[in-house]
């Protein structure tokens, strides 16, 4: 195994994990609970992080030296021998591709849920004269707002 296949198999392994987080992010946002998801964004972030890592040291595998980076579709037509580090490279792309689809809709989740309580709070937080159906003590609230026709 080369120097760079061996890069890329750590890169693939973590977007992988990456990708499981995100599903996990999914089902609790599902759910509809959110105690979990301060932890999930704390590994969100360190996986994050050491991909970043990984990603520079690719770069650096891909261009000993130089200053502008190699593509890596560049870089494997230039080393047509390397199929092990194309296998590696298609399979973490394809994997990258799924977390990216997991992640817009974990966002159109949160978005969703975000609305769902800011509807709820603004429902709960109208003044007592703008609540049309019932009042504090669970009777139908009047609609007229005159006492005398209430009474009649």
């Amino acid at each position: 195994m080369s120097a760079l296949a061996a890069l890329l198999k750590n890169e693939a392994a973590l977007v992988v994990r990456f990708r499981d987080t995100l599903l996990r992010e999914q089902e609790i946002l599902r759910a509809g609970t959110s105690d979990e998801l301060a932890d999930i964004n704390t590994k969100k972030l360190a996986l994050a992080e050491s991909l970043n890592t990984l990603g520079a040291e690719r770069a650096q595998a891909l261009s000993p030296g130089q200053e502008s980076t190699t593509d890596m579709h560049a870089w494997l037509a230039a080393h047509p021998r390397e199929t092990e580090s194309a296998k590696l490279w298609a399979g973490l792309l394809a994997v990258a591709r799924e977390a990216r689809e997991i992640n817009e809709v974990n966002g159109s989740l949160i978005n969703a849920l975000h609305q769902k309580t800011s509807d709820a709070l603004s429902i709960l937080t109208r003044s007592e004269s703008e609540q049309s159906l019932y009042s504090r003590d669970g009777q139908a609230a009047s609609t007229t707002g005159s006492r005398i026709i209430d009474s009649a």
